[in-house]
Formats: structure tokens, C-alpha cells, sequence
């Protein structure tokens, strides 16, 4: 028997405010536990919340981002559920008349565009945080009343591929917004997902469980696939699967069990009698709307139509915000697109690999990296010199020009002066020599490696290649 996977996601984003959501306490990550807290995020007896006008700034912006319709009213509730990291016994949330409704993301699934629907974007605060050490439980309220942006999506998705798509595009538009950094080792980001398994053709949904501590994209895609296997075993048993909560445990890469899933109503919702309703007129909505930038599906169409790049290829580019940026201030510095796009997907990015760095931590200047292309492009060093010096521009903060000076690595294309070098080379390599006249032309790369080798790659490969070519049918 054939089953459909049928996914949503809730997405809890930090918003990227100096303040917590209802007090002034800091956001600033890594501080002493319970050193970021005041009589407000720790639910003191008459301590009374004030919304921070930034988060609600930022909130309208993303649901704006997201194609929602956000409300001309809106209201704040009570979550009440007991638990050790919430100090107030409720936590601040939006139930009935949430910010915003019915928005869209859409992603490339399978090569084909594909949508899917927002159900709604609220504002709420975060809970404290539980430390585990042997037998003993700590409780770091520093989180307690952090802002969050709760974007909760249609079950659109049929496929844990999707889901990565989704996340990701979603993680773009925020960044892009500037909203947050959506840092997931931090837990500016989080995600739980809710699947259900259904007959291929059915129409009513299977029942869903909900996975939890999924701490990265990966973690996300391999928990869902996990579930799927699960789902299907237990229902081709002819057994019914439970609605309950999940962890996800990656070292051992399966589910377990947490706890049997809440429904709206265990939470009691009322709304929240120290914060009064938001009225937002459709004026302030359209104004909002306006000042959005330029978003990563809009960057991407700008990208492929101005600079005549493949989908993949703008793709790769927007993903960041940062990165794109980058890559247009080089091209403004360095008018070759095409050149520009290759070292910035390729050399640079795998700096950023090696170096576990963004490219704003990396600390490459776009100048410096449009001056690197040139050097290469005008003949006077190679691509292999090149990357070096590009690593030495990340170590020294020198410009390439100036490490190329100071260690002598113009590249030598003069005949004269190569006509030795390539002469010895010759001479020591007899059978490669003979493996290249009996038409093994593969022989021709290896010669040109060793004179490259035996001048420190300071010799232009081309030309090499061409003396050597001449010499050897000669």
C-alpha cells in the first residue's frame, strides 16, 4: 500500500530587538544565567508588560514578506501551561486574532515551482531555558520573554525535501528583512514539524505526531524522513499511529517518545488583561509593504534578467543577503559578472567553509577581491597564485596587489626566460616525452605541472603549455 507524507511546519524566529518582547532586560546571547531578568519576564506579582514597539515593527514586516494579510486588529493572550523555564505559569501569545493570516512562500520543488500557504504570523514570548547536569535540573531564565515570530504553515508539503526548501527560503526572507540572524546554534531559529501519513489519493488527513528538537535544517529533513519509515511500518501492520509528541535524537537518529499531544483548549487561552488590542489602518499597512527591500525571489528574477545568469547560479548568490551584496559591490568595482560570480561561489565560498565564517566574518573587502580577478584576468599572476594570495588577504588584511609585491609572484610569461626551465623538464621526463608522441595527451599536463612546480607556480600555464607543445611536434 502506497502512503503520502503531508508535512507543516511552526517556525519560532528570535526577532532581532536589544529588548525582550514586554521589558527592558537585554537579548544579548551568552550572558551569566538569570542575568538578563527583571520583576516583568520573571512574573512578579504587579509587574506589569509593555510591548516593544521594534518587534511589532519587525513582526509586520516578515508577515508583510510572507504575502500575509495582516489584521487592523489584533490582540495578545494567555498560554497557560506549567513548567519549570515558564516563571509566570502562562506564556504570552496571540490565539483568535493573531497579527496576521493566510500567506505563501513559494519554492522550487522537483525543478517545479511550488506554493505554500502561511496559515498565520504571530508575535509571542519565549520561555526560560532547563539545563540538565546528572541529576540535577538548572533553570536559565535569560530567554524568559525574548521575542519571538511564530510563522506557522499549511501541511503543503509532501516530502521532507520540501520542508528544506521551505525553511530555507523562509530563513532568507526574514534575513533579508533583517528581522533576525536566525542563528539555529544559538536558537534564534527553531522548528518543530507535525506529519501525517495518508493514502495516496486520499483526501482526509492520517493522524500527526509533532517532532521536536530538530537543531538544524539536516536535522529537520532526516527526522521527517525517519518519521515516514515509522509511519508507514506501523500502519502496514495494520496498527494506528498515536497523536503525541517527539524528539528527534540524532546521535541515534530516530524518534522517541516525549508526551501525548496537547490541543488548543488544554491551554486555556484568554486574552491578556495587561496589554491592550493593536490597531493597525490600512494606510500604515500599505506603508509597511513599501518598505520592504528587495526580496530574495525579486533579487533572484533581477539577478538571471541584468546579468543573464542561469536559475542555479542567482540562486546560489541570494541565498544571502550578505553574500548578494557583496557580489554586486565587486561587480561594481569589477564590471565582469561572470568572473565575479565564479570566484564568489567558488574560492570565496570555499574560505568561508574552511574558515566556519560568513562572508561578512571572513573580513574580505569586495575592492580587494575585484583587484584579485583583474590581476589574474590581465595575465599577471595565475588562478593557482591567486588562491593563495586570496587566503594571505584573509590573514594579513593586505591587498593582493601588495602580497604580490612583496613576494615576488608575478607571473613569468617571457619565452626566453621559460625556454630553460621547460628544456630541463624535457630532458628529465623522457617517458612522458615518448607517452605524449604515441598520442597519450595527457602526458602534455603532466610536463606542464612539473614547470609549474619547479618555478612555484609563478609560470603562466598557457603559455607553458603552448612552448611545450611547439617543442615536442617541432
Amino acid at each position: 500500500m502506497n502512503y503520502e507524507a503531508v508535512i507543516g511546519l511552526e517556525v519560532h524566529v528570535q526577532l532581532k530587538t536589544k529588548s525582550k518582547a514586554f521589558c527592558g532586560c537585554s537579548t544579548e546571547f551568552g550572558r551569566e544565567p538569570n542575568s538578563n531578568v527583571c520583576p516583568v519576564c520573571l512574573g512578579f506579582p504587579g509587574s506589569l508588560p509593555v510591548l516593544n514597539k521594534q518587534a511589532l515593527d519587525y513582526a509586520r514586516m516578515v508577515a508583510a514578506g510572507l504575502n500575509c494579510q495582516i489584521q487592523e486588529f489584533t490582540k495578545f493572550d494567555r498560554k497557560n501551561y506549567f513548567y519549570p523555564d515558564l516563571p509566570k505559569n502562562y506564556q504570552i501569545s496571540q490565539y483568535d486574532l493573531p497579527l496576521s493570516l493566510k500567506g505563501f512562500v513559494d519554492i522550487r520543488a522537483g525543478g517545479a515551482l511550488k506554493r505554500v500557504g502561511i496559515t498565520r504570523v504571530h508575535l509571542e514570548e519565549d520561555a526560560g531555558k532547563l539545563i540538565h547536569e546528572g541529576k540535577a535540573s538548572l533553570v536559565d531564565f535569560n530567554r524568559a520573554g525574548i521575542p519571538l515570530l511564530e510563522i506557522v504553515s499549511e501541511p503543503d508539503m509532501n516530502s521532507p525535501e520540501e520542508a528544506y526548501e521551505y525553511l530555507t527560503a523562509l530563513k532568507s526572507i526574514v534575513q533579508y528583512i533583517g528581522a533576525s540572524d536566525c542563528d539555529m546554534e544559538k536558537g534564534f531559529l527553531r522548528c518543530d514539524a507535525n506529519i501525517s501519513l495518508r493514502e495516496k489519493g486520499e483526501k482526509k488527513l492520517g493522524t500527526k505526531t509533532e517532532l521536536k528538537n530538530m537543531n538544524s535544517f539536516k536535522g529537520v529533513k532526516d527526522a521527517l524522513a525517519f518519521e515516514i519509515k515509522r509511519q508507514e511500518k506501523v500502519l502496514s501492520a495494520g496498527e494506528k499511529i498515536i497523536q503525541e509528541t517527539l524528539l528527534w535524537d540524532a546521535d541515534a537518529q530516530r524518534t522517541r517518545s516525549m508526551r501525548v499531544k496537547e490541543e488548543a483548549q488544554d491551554y486555556r487561552y484568554f486574552p491578556e488583561p495587561d496589554l491592550p488590542p493593536f490597531v493597525i489602518t490600512l494606510d500604515e499597512i500599505e506603508k509597511i509593504k513599501r518598505s520592504l527591500p528587495e526580496l530574495p525571489a525579486q533579487r533572484q528574477k533581477r539577478f538571471e534578467e541584468t546579468y543573464k545568469f542561469s536559475g542555479s547560479d542567482a540562486a546560489l548568490l541570494i541565498c544571502s543577503r550578505d553574500v548578494a551584496d557583496f557580489f554586486e559591490e565587486c561587480v561594481r568595482s569589477y564590471n565582469n559578472p561572470k568572473s565575479v560570480l565564479n570566484w564568489v561561489t567558488g574560492v570565496v565560498m570555499s574560505q568561508m567553509n574552511a574558515r566556519a565564517a560568513d562572508i561578512i566574518q571572513i573580513g574580505l573587502k569586495p575592492a580587494d577581491l575585484a583587484e584579485l580577478i583583474k590581476l589574474v584576468e590581465d595575465g599577471k599572476i595565475n588562478n593557482i597564485v591567486a588562491k593563495s594570495v586570496l587566503s594571505e588577504v584573509l590573514d594579513t588584511k593586505k591587498s593582493p596587489s601588495t602580497i604580490v609585491r612583496e613576494k615576488d609572484l608575478l607571473q613569468v610569461s617571457d619565452e626566453g626566460a621559460l625556454a630553460g626551465a621547460i628544456q630541463k623538464v624535457l630532458s628529465d621526463n623522457a617517458k612522458s616525452v615518448s607517452d605524449y608522441k604515441s598520442g597519450k595527451t595527457n602526458a602534455l599536463m603532466f610536463l606542464v605541472g612539473q614547470v609549474m612546480r619547479g618555478s612555484g607556480g609563478k609560470v603562466n600555464p598557457k603559455v607553458v603549455s603552448e612552448l611545450i607543445k611547439k617543442q615536442l611536434e617541432s
